[in-house]
């Protein structure tokens, strides 16, 4: 099953990792780390997931997810696609 692509990048102002998931707006997390990161917008997706499914809200297709560069970073680590 293809999930949801997740941007990881070390942030300078911030002085740590933050990971993204472009498709799902505003769904981001921070971490001292890149794990620690991935691990945070991991439960931040599924309570995105779960908050869209309360109130109605359109969910983005993961079959659809396409790759989006965030328009205020630009120094990526990673971008993660996890395997189907």
């Amino acid at each position: 099953m293809k999930d949801y692509h997740i941007n990881i990048f070390y942030s300078e102002e911030d002085e740590g990792y933050v990971a993204d998931i472009p498709d799902l707006k505003y769904c981001s997390a921070f971490g001292e780390s890149p794990e620690k990161a991935l691990l945070e917008v991991l439960n931040v997706k599924n309570a995105w997931l779960e908050s869209a499914l309360i109130h109605g809200k359109p969910v983005p297709d993961r079959a659809k997810s396409e790759h989006k560069v965030h328009p205020y970073f630009h120094k990526w680590i990673t971008c993660l696609d996890p395997v189907p």
